[in-house]
């Protein structure tokens, strides 16, 4: 179960440069949903408190509940939000865990829920996180480092054939038969235990003329493990469905996604819920058959030229937002 991270944790070395993605369209959607006397939302992956921040600076009424798994990212929040004092809570969670974080918080309806999914940048910029195929260190790729599930266990125990379907469904590599039996014939040599080792061997495994075009070959087979080890579509398939049920009349949701499989899914759970799905020919749409949320958004929107360039890390990220308009 969660556990509250508390806040005066002492002085904590936090990031510089942290540019939260497409802030100001976060702030603009969320903020018709906060017109109440106590509004409260809830940040399901509160990284470094960038958005969360924002939000308090904005609605000087406003309770945020903030959730993180990483305990770096618990303490860099804590100390950012602390000058908000009780209106914050911050849990040590996963966000599929929402529904409890809120009931122990005492508040289990918001009035907006923001979802900034995948990795957050001090999991990148840290060398021994392992996240990143830049830095030599070791295979690890865990969120939160007291769990047991490493990329390196993954990488060195898993069958080929349930390492293809990883690459597969969670990188969409092309290649991924290639690649599997690449890691398990050199993992029977000598266990593969760093980055730069992985790295090498997805190279190698990718036909040259693809090496050539589309980034670093060893994209796809990192993000794949980093899913793998986390659980992060899990989590999402969870907690957004979690969100949705605990929004008030008139909350919203948010959700950034930077990869197509986020992005896919948040789309499949949102359409469910706005989509009519009434017997066709009804003269009357029955109460109970009309959708209780309706999209804010058409479709996924992009960052514009301008913060990628101020934030390359923006480039990839994809907005979806919903409104809830009947309850039940």
């Amino acid at each position: 179960m969660a556990e509250d991270a508390g806040h005066g944790t002492g002085h904590v070395e936090r990031p510089g440069g942290h540019v939260p993605v497409m802030l100001e369209r976060v702030l603009e959607l969320l903020a018709p949903a906060f017109t109440g006397p106590d509004p409260v939302v809830v940040d399901a992956n509160l990284g470094l408190g960038g958005h969360a921040e924002a939000l308090l600076a904005a609605h000087p009424r406003l309770h945020l509940v903030g959730i993180d798994r990483d305990p770096a990212a618990i303490a860099w929040s804590a100390e950012r939000l602390a000058r908000f004092g009780e209106r914050v809570t911050i849990a040590r969670a996963v966000s599929d865990e929402l529904p409890d974080v809120l009931a122990a918080a005492g508040r289990p309806r918001v009035n907006g829920a923001l979802f900034d999914l995948g990795v957050s940048s001090p999991q990148l910029d840290e060398p021994g996180r392992g996240f990143a195929y830049s830095y030599d260190a070791p295979l690890d790729m865990r969120m939160d480092p007291e769990q047991d599930l490493t990329a390196e266990y993954v990488v060195n125990t898993y069958a080929p054939r349930e390492l293809t379907r990883i690459l597969r469904d969670y990188g969409e590599e092309r290649f991924a038969p290639r690649v599997a039996a690449l890691i398990a014939k050199e993992r029977a040599k000598e266990p593969i235990t760093s980055t730069k080792r992985l790295a090498d061997l997805v190279r190698s495994a990718i036909p040259a003329a693809t090496r050539r075009t589309g980034g670093n070959p060893a994209k796809r087979t990192f993000q794949a493990l980093r899913i793998e080890v986390n659980g992060e579509l899990t989590a999402l398939e969870q907690a957004l469905p979690a969100a949705l049920d605990a929004l008030t009349l008139g909350g919203r949701v948010v959700v950034l996604a930077y990869h197509s499989l986020e992005d896919r899914l948040t789309k499949r759970v949102l359409t469910a819920r706005t989509r009519d799905d009434s017997p066709r020919g009804l003269p009357v749409l029955p109460e109970a058959h009309q959708p209780r949320f309706r999209l804010v958004t058409r479709g996924a929107e992009l960052p514009d030229d301008t913060e990628v360039t101020r934030n390359p890390r923006a480039a990839s990220a994809r907005l979806r937002a919903a409104e809830r308009i009947r309850e039940g």
